[in-house]
């Protein structure tokens, strides 16, 4: 393969890439290059012979949803969104090997399959890392744009691709940083792909991450775009006053967290606690308080819609 090739598969629309490649940009996926792990797999540095830099994911085999689900996820939803505040893919790879092994004193013949999903690369990393770090926090402005293109990404997701897509796992560390602190929703692991006329689904198999599941998901399997406003209202919430939502095993739908916020970030309080800020900063601060705040209600009809919350934060900057 030649470096113009190599550099192609970098550059244009998600391709099937061999895992040869994926193994020689890796160094064989030296520790060394790792870039993160997550429940679905681990991310590692790929390094071109050019120089150019992608992410590569290696599917892990104890991953909440089956490797063949998570792939077929990412790559079919993932391929469709292309938009500035979603991460892109920018290539594949799905081999399968046959190997000889030992099972119950007997030789037989398997398929062992390599899976790897390839993105974009962004070196500044996951959104938790600014949020809550007293080095890395970063100021009033930056975090309002960032809640924006959070937004904006979702909008696209729910209300511009021909088919919505509910994300399914919004939450600081599935939102990755580009250039000048852009947002980007990554991880499409668990999204589920809706028909034109549906409004929600139900299912038996309820998967997620402790502490952001909306309530009628977690005790009901059921599936819609105001599952994902749920978790957005978590996310917001988080970005806005720099509490962090801390998991609980015994509190999924972060209910504590909720109450807590309820409780101490009253008008008042936000006014004594940011003197500083000029009014224009205040009045959006409070607002995107209130956004998230209306977007935990525990029924799923009473939360916002997208849309709804796109217009009201574009309304502050006018």
């Amino acid at each position: 393969m030649t470096t113009g090739t190599r550099s192609s598969l970098l550059s244009t629309l998600p391709k099937d890439i061999p895992a040869s490649f994926l193994k020689q940009i890796t160094n064989d996926f030296s520790p060394k290059l790792e870039l993160g792990k997550g429940a679905f797999g681990t991310v590692y540095q790929g390094i071109a012979e050019n120089g150019e830099m992608i992410a590569v994911k290696k599917l892990g085999e104890n991953s909440p949803v089956p490797n063949e689900r998570t792939f077929s996820n990412e790559v079919c939803n993932l391929m469709a969104a292309q938009h500035e505040n979603i991460v892109k893919l920018v290539g594949y790879c799905h081999e399968s090997q046959k190997k000889v092994v030992q099972h119950n004193g007997r030789y037989i013949i398997v398929d062992i399959a390599e899976v790897f999903l390839c993105y974009e690369y962004l070196p500044m990393g996951s959104l938790d890392k600014y949020l809550f770090g007293k080095s890395n926090r970063i100021d009033w402005d930056t975090r309002f744009r960032i809640v924006q293109g959070i937004c904006n990404g979702l909008h696209f997701l729910h209300k511009e691709m021909d088919q919505p897509v509910v994300h399914m796992d919004l939450k600081p560390e599935n939102i990755l940083l580009g250039d000048n602190m852009v947002p980007k929703i990554a991880d499409f692991g668990l999204s589920r792909l809706f028909g034109q006329e549906q409004t929600r689904m139900n299912t038996q198999n309820v998967v997620g991450t402790v502490g952001y599941m909306a309530p009628e998901y977690l005790y009901r399997g059921e599936i819609s775009t105001q599952s994902d406003i749920y978790s957005l209202g978590l996310l917001i919430i988080q970005i806005s006053t720099g509490e962090k939502n801390i998991p609980n095993t015994e509190d999924k739908c972060g209910r504590k967290f909720i109450e807590k916020v309820q409780k101490s970030w009253t008008d008042g309080h936000i006014s004594s606690m940011y003197t500083s800020f000029d009014p224009d900063c205040l009045q959006q601060l409070k607002m995107c308080v209130e956004i998230g705040l209306q977007c935990v209600e525990h029924e799923r009809k009473m939360r916002p819609s997208i849309a709804d919350i796109v217009e009201k934060l574009n309304a502050m900057q006018e």
